[in-house]
Parts: C-alpha cells; structure tokens; sequence
C-alpha cells in the first residue's frame, strides 16, 4: 500500500474522512523508499529451517495422511494441548448464528470493496446472505433452512459488523489492490504438511524484494495475545508462497475503532517458523508417537468440549467462578 504522506487520501477530500479514517489511512501508509527490502534467499532459508525441525516428527506420521494446519490449530495447540486434541478428533462443525454472522459480514465487506454502486450496510448484508445461500459455503444449508428469528439475529450482528467497519475504514482505492478473503496456503516435507489461512483484507503488493503488501485481520472484542500470533503466521505462509514478506501486519478491531499495526522483520519471521514448527511436531507427537496431550487451564477452559474430564480445567473454573481470575 504505497501512499505518499502528502496525498494520503487520494481523491477523497481530507474533510470527508472521521478522524479514525483518517488514523486507519496514515497508519498504513508508506513511501516506497521507507518499505523495507528482504534478501532474495529468505524464503529457502525459513523452508530449510522448518523442514528441518519437523523432519524427525514427520517420520511418525503415517504414509498418506497429511497434516493441515491453520492460525486456530496453532493458537490452540499452544494454548492447552489437550483442548486442541480434542477438537481434532471431533471436527463435527455446528453452524450457529454466531458463527454465520461472521461469514456473512465478511462477504458483505467484500462486496463493499468492489461494487461500483454505492449500497447501504443492510442491502449488502442482505445480497450477502442471498449469495451465500447459493452457494456450496459450509454455512449454505444452514442459510436456506434456518428460522426467521436466526436469520434475523445474523443479519443484525452482520448489519452492525459492516457498520463498524465503514466508521472505522476510509474508502478505498482500486490503486491499493484491495483483495478480501484471500486464501494462502504454503507446503513442506513434500505436502505431507500444509500451512494454510485466509486473509480477511490485503492491501499493496511487493515490488522486487522490497515488501510493499499489508495483511489485514478483523476483530470484534478485545485485543489478545493470540491474535500477534494469528497474523505473524499468515507473514509466514505469504513469504513461504511468494518469497517476499508483507510489509506490515494490522489488526483493526471494528468495536473499538482501535488498528494494531506491526511492521515484519526477518527476526519475526524466524520466531514465528520455530512457533510454527514446535506446533507441528506437538501434533504430530500427540497424534501418532504417544505423545501426552498437555493441559493448561485457561478462561477457554469455560468453553472447552473436555471440560468435565479435566480436573485441572475444573479446577480452574471454579477459581474464576469464586473470583480469583489466575489469566491476569
């Protein structure tokens, strides 16, 4: 996303942007001469360096079968072992109107950035749900048969999504390669192991060697550690994919109109493979060598599918439910 400082906002007029817009839009702005250059053997050294960690867990790993890792494994498996294991052996997917409105905001975001005529959050919204009703998404079925009341609750929550992301992102330019939903996927130990994410936005594209992209997550809530992780790990897979890092990473939390921007460097990326490779090797091990599932309580114990089986969980709950919050 290469703005010049001095005409950051394009054609749009500098008084028709809120004062967050205008955050949002000099936070990401970057000259070409202050977008950092990475060396052209980094990719091959970040593939040799993680293919290299997990060549011995690899060698557990039955022949056939791959390992398909996302941010959420990741962030799972570090988190508490045995809560990641448990969900994998259970992959059953519930659609819910909490899960759904995500999607549907997300597809009417999408069509925000790219339609040329103006439309309200509510009709693209509702163009959204149609769309995706039509489709073979994992949420289809769930959108054409659901009740009204759901319906309506995911419409809503969608409606004030795209809302707050209106408020908090000024328009943007064709200029700056918008792309939503982007799917990244990068492979090692011969496919047997595939890192894979979708990007909520990206903006810009690399110039040589020199970065130029910057990947885009979108949040309700509150900031977490977790999500750092999240859009290091999506760096990670884009460099492993094209050999040049993005520029920066951003985390724009819509409630709050709050942006978290962190630039990439080679020592990010080198920490995040050594997260990305231990991660893998715990699932392998947990999976296929007899590894013991770590438990590490958490507030996630509250939502946990193994809960009732897990003293330590157990434990933890009841302290949180008596005050004593041990997260902080």
């Amino acid at each position: 996303m290469d703005i010049p400082a001095a005409d950051a906002g394009g054609p749009t007029p500098e008084d028709s942007l809120t004062p967050v817009q205008r955050e949002t839009l000099d936070r990401l702005a970057a000259r070409r001469e202050d977008r950092p250059v990475f060396p052209d053997g980094l990719r091959d050294e970040l593939r040799a360096a993680l293919e290299a960690d997990v060549a011995g867990p690899l060698t557990a790993l039955p022949d056939g079968e791959t390992l398909f890792v996302s941010k959420h494994a990741l962030a799972t498996v570090h988190a508490c072992e045995a809560r990641w294991h448990a969900d994998h052996l259970d992959r059953g997917f519930e659609a819910s109107p909490a899960v759904v409105q995500g999607a549907v905001a997300h597809k009417a975001i999408e069509l925000t950035l790219n339609r040329r005529a103006p439309a309200t959050p509510g009709e693209l919204v509702d163009t959204a749900i149609d769309r995706l009703a039509g489709s073979d998404r994992w949420m289809s079925d769930w959108l054409r048969d659901c009740d009204e009341d759901d319906r309506a609750e995911v419409r809503a929550a969608a409606v004030a999504r795209v809302t707050s992301f209106a408020d908090v992102w000024p328009p943007l330019k064709p200029a700056w390669r918008p792309v939503t939903e982007q799917s990244l996927r990068a492979e090692l130990g011969k496919g047997r192991v595939i890192l894979s994410g979708r990007v909520d936005l990206s903006l810009g594209k690399a110039d040589g060697m020199r970065a130029g992209k910057v990947v885009v997550d979108f949040k309700t809530g509150a900031f977490a550690l977790h999500h750092l992780d999240d859009l290091r790990f999506y760096a990670l897979v884009e460099t492993l994919r094209t050999g040049v890092p993005p520029r920066a990473l951003a985390t724009s939390y819509l409630d709050s109109g709050r942006l978290h921007v962190e630039a990439v460097t080679e020592a990010l990326l080198d920490a995040t493979a050594a997260r990305t490779a231990d991660g893998v090797s715990r699932m392998i091990g947990i999976l296929h060598a007899g590894d013991e599932a770590t438990r590490r309580p958490s507030g996630a114990c509250r939502w946990c599918r193994v809960r009732a089986t897990c003293p330590p969980g157990l434990a933890h709950v009841a302290d949180l439910d008596a005050g004593f919050d041990l997260d902080r």
